[in-house]
């Protein structure tokens, strides 16, 4: 009996450690976000926006990639769904936590944003942000989980205009760039493995890299969680460009 818990206790310390270095590993494999192509268009008229309205981002069904994995299909045979109708709940979850966050980010630092689809009224002096989506592909959580280092990534990117719609006047461009957003280049558990391996059981690494990715997944290895990324880097660059140009001035935070 003794034995028996002596050698609990020699795993459980062993899985302890694996997980902590797996943890260390996973933060230094961090998600990415950006913008790129950035085009700018000058206008002989002075820009003096006093709102910024932000549009659902377009987005083709048919440029949804599901997972083709394990989770994907175990999720379609719980809840009944066809790949048409998972595909159009990605798209549609993506559209709109995208312009969800955009506007989140822009109140916080300070800018009046507005979530709206309607055309923006008619004495309004408004900047305009609206986009179309290039892909939306969820990778494959097992790739992720075994392989990992950027294997079965989830990615997002979209092709992203702002405009600018003088009071009782037509939208003229302002400007215009290319944002993605992905998983990252996390560690899998065959990456993971040595850690266990050097305190000599390779099985225990194993199970940690496995529970430590699991967790992983639930909090941002998804298109929910790049389209968060994706908004947030695209809110940066309305803001900067706010900033840089004159757009619009940021009001002292409450």
């Amino acid at each position: 009996m003794r034995t028996t818990l002596q050698t609990l206790a020699t795993k459980t310390r062993r899985l302890t450690v694996a997980a902590l270095a797996t943890g260390a590993m996973l933060a230094a494999g961090c998600a990415s976000a950006g913008v790129t192509g950035i085009n700018q268009v000058g206008l002989m008229q002075p820009v003096q926006a006093d709102v910024i309205y932000v549009h659902t981002f377009n987005a083709d069904v048919g440029q949804v990639q599901l997972d083709g994995g394990l989770v994907q299909k175990v999720r379609m045979m719980a809840t009944g769904d066809s790949a048409a109708t998972a595909q159009s709940q990605a798209a549609a979850e993506a559209s709109q936590q995208v312009a969800n966050e955009i506007v989140r980010e822009l109140r916080a630092q300070g800018l009046n944003a507005v979530r709206s689809d309607a055309p923006a009224p008619a004495n309004a002096n408004a900047l305009i942000v609206e986009g179309d989506f290039r892909k939306i592909d969820e990778g494959t959580s097992r790739r992720r989980l075994l392989i990992g280092l950027g294997a079965g990534k989830s990615e997002v990117g979209a092709s992203i205009r702002i405009s600018y719609k003088p009071a009782n006047g037509a939208p003229v461009p302002l400007q215009s760039f290319v944002a993605d957003a992905d998983s990252g280049h996390m560690p899998g558990v065959a990456e993971t493995a040595g850690v266990g391996a050097v305190a000599g059981h390779v099985a225990v690494a194993a199970a940690a890299g496995a529970g430590a990715h699991g967790v992983s997944e639930v909090k941002h290895d998804t298109v929910y969680a790049d389209a968060t990324r994706l908004g947030d880097s695209i809110a940066k660059q309305v803001a900067a460009a706010s900033m840089e140009e004159g757009w619009m001035a940021a009001r002292p935070a409450m």
